[in-house]
């Protein structure tokens, strides 16, 4: 993430020492993105294993085994 938005966001050749606003507003954009992306995929993953775990117990109270 740090790599990928200071990569989109702030040019090689740097002009001054601090930030310009359009630089600071593009990286807080950025990160937004990579954060939110981050939070679905740990919700979809959670529910997906929930799944897999539903799954598995009614598979083995099918057998008999628990």
């Amino acid at each position: 993430m740090t790599q990928a938005c200071h990569r989109k966001c702030v040019p090689p050749h740097y002009k001054e020492s601090e930030l310009s606003k359009g630089e600071c507003v593009c990286l807080d954009r950025c990160v937004a993105k990579y954060l939110e992306v981050h939070e679905r995929m740990g919700k979809k993953l959670t529910e997906l294993s929930m799944q897999d775990e539903e799954l598995l117990k009614r598979m083995q109270q099918g057998t008999g085994t628990a």
